[in-house]
């Protein structure tokens, strides 16, 4: 696994950390939120939130011209995006298992910035408490207001067969989510190195 092969789907962080001081055509690209990005990210990265790189991934492709490790929070949105790069004509996307906390914990190069609670936490609390008023509701208020609880747990299933997110989705535009320098489509796309 040392060796940067268009086949390899996924990495672990160590053989990253090794492609990151071995290679010198190698793009990480971090498809997590602006802030997000700016929360915590692997030093020498380039940030392309998942929604911006799936409307541009046709030009992405072709600006990619190098290997590329696509990486998030946890390796769910790395894969959508490179699932996404593969259908616009890039083949040599790989995806880091574990994300940037694994790349962290492995002892990776990381650049900190203000800190903000991660997308999957704030799903976790806002559907918990979703869970909980609905059921409290239901005690207190009224028997149909339970069926709030049961609305976010068919949302839950949901989002884990689809491998989606809608509540993060949603979360992810709240203002305590976004930093002062949101990219935009043309942003995200010249900071990249150009083709060969």
């Amino acid at each position: 696994m040392t060796s940067l092969t268009p086949a390899l789907t996924d990495v672990d962080a160590p053989t990253l950390r090794e492609w990151i001081d071995r290679h010198d055509d190698l793009i990480v690209l971090d498809v997590r939120s602006a802030a997000e990005f700016e929360g915590l990210h692997i030093k020498g990265s380039y940030n392309v939130p998942l929604p911006l790189l799936s409307e541009h991934a046709d030009e992405l492709a072709q600006r990619l011209d190098r290997h590329v490790v696509l990486v998030c929070q946890s390796g769910v949105r790395a894969g959508q995006a490179r699932h996404r790069l593969n259908t616009a004509g890039l083949e040599k996307a790989t995806v880091l298992t574990g994300g940037v906390p694994a790349f962290e914990a492995a002892g990776g190069d990381v650049v900190r910035g203000a800190q903000r609670w991660s997308l999957e936490r704030q799903v976790r609390l806002a559907a918990g408490s979703l869970v909980l008023a609905g059921m409290l509701g239901g005690k207190l208020v009224s028997p149909k207001v339970s069926m709030l609880a049961g609305a976010i747990g068919a949302g839950l299933s949901f989002s884990a067969v689809t491998n989606t997110c809608a509540m993060g989705n949603v979360l992810a535009r709240m203002p305590w989510n976004r930093t002062a320098s949101e990219p935009t489509a043309q942003s995200a796309i010249q900071q990249l190195p150009s083709a060969g």
